[in-house]
């Protein structure tokens, strides 16, 4: 080799698990700032991209930042000054680090929106001399708005990349064994701290446009074979599929999460647990959209006992899952 050729690391495997990102701050300024890059994806919102730029620009970023920080504020982590979904996946990375990492295997996170971001991860990685790398999305159930735009993210990093690593994208996992035992074992957990019994289980996910749904994504079909293999494996409780947080004024999949809370205290069903399957951490959509706001709306239509079965989170059974689907990549 010439005496004045630069440096090259080389030699090691990076793992980048991506989450969908999260706020710097509660302030208006970084909630905005959030937002413009999430409603800018055109994967997230189909609609003609210079009418939707005018509407979200003149309307949404001018309003919704202010309504948005508030339920950030309501379960930001302010002793770690960070957002819970970036606390998890930060414990997530190290966790998972501590059971597969060594010099030649790096473990990192990053975000789809906001910091870390991945292309800033991917550089980073490739400068520590990783010739491979495994990106694990951390979205359970395939959608287009979710797990390939995190896949376009990472393409438009390696597009300008000189020398690229090589690449696995470790599909959606709606339906490996490891992810069904853990919610399993989280519903079994709740049940046995709480002491009254649940009329039904509502397994919540997070909501897409019906029309994204005709286009032939085939988000709706994988959560609801999640909840199917999950009352194979948990059968004591009826559990039924419902989908959140839906945005603006087109038909959304249903049936709606909130719109179930209101109605099953009349049906008799007073006593609920609810589970999200399809968020791998804790976030503002489980934490005020479910367990705040979902919860004192059951409450005000007549329910009794309403509880949050906690995402997978950081715990053991989920770095487990995530070791043996990066394990079979390697």
């Amino acid at each position: 080799m010439r005496s004045d050729h630069p440096k090259v690391n080389y030699g090691k495997t990076g793992v980048l698990i991506i989450n969908l990102g999260t706020p710097d701050s509660t302030s208006w300024l970084d909630i905005r700032k959030y937002l413009k890059e999430f409603l800018s994806d055109r994967r997230v919102i189909e609609v003609n991209p210079l009418i939707w730029q005018v509407i979200l620009n003149l309307f949404i970023l001018t309003f919704r930042p202010s309504k948005t920080a508030k339920a950030y504020k309501e379960i930001w982590i302010k002793d770690k000054n960070m957002s819970p979904l970036r606390f998890f996946t930060e414990s997530q990375a190290h966790k998972l680090s501590e059971k597969i990492g060594n010099e030649k295997l790096i473990v990192d996170f990053a975000m789809r929106y906001g910091n870390p971001s991945i292309k800033n991860k991917i550089n980073d990685l490739h400068e520590k001399g990783c010739e491979n790398l495994i990106v694990l999305p951390l979205y359970p159930q395939y959608a287009a708005a979710t797990t390939a735009t995190v896949c376009d993210e990472v393409y438009r990093t390696l597009m300008k990349m000189r020398w690229q690593p090589n690449l696995k994208i470790i599909p959606h996992y709606e339906s490996e064994p490891l992810y069904i035992e853990a919610i399993k074992n989280s519903i079994i957990k709740k049940i046995n701290e709480i002491n009254w019994k649940p009329d039904l289980i509502v397994a919540s996910y997070h909501g897409i446009p019906k029309k994204y749904f005709d286009k032939g994504d085939p988000y709706h079909c994988y959560c609801h074979k999640t909840t199917r293999l999950i009352s194979e494996q948990y059968s004591d409780i009826k559990i039924m599929t419902t989908f959140q947080s839906r945005f603006g004024p087109q038909e959304w999949l249903q049936p709606y999460t909130d719109k179930t809370f209101e109605a099953l205290p009349k049906e008799g069903k007073k006593n609920i647990l609810v589970i999200c399957p399809g968020f791998s951490s804790d976030c503002v959509e489980t934490l005020e959209e479910i367990s705040i706001q979902g919860k004192e709306s059951f409450i005000k239509s007549g329910g009794e006992n309403f509880e949050m079965i906690p995402c997978l989170n950081d715990n053991d059974d989920h770095i487990s899952l995530f070791k043996h689907l990066i394990s079979k990549n390697l």
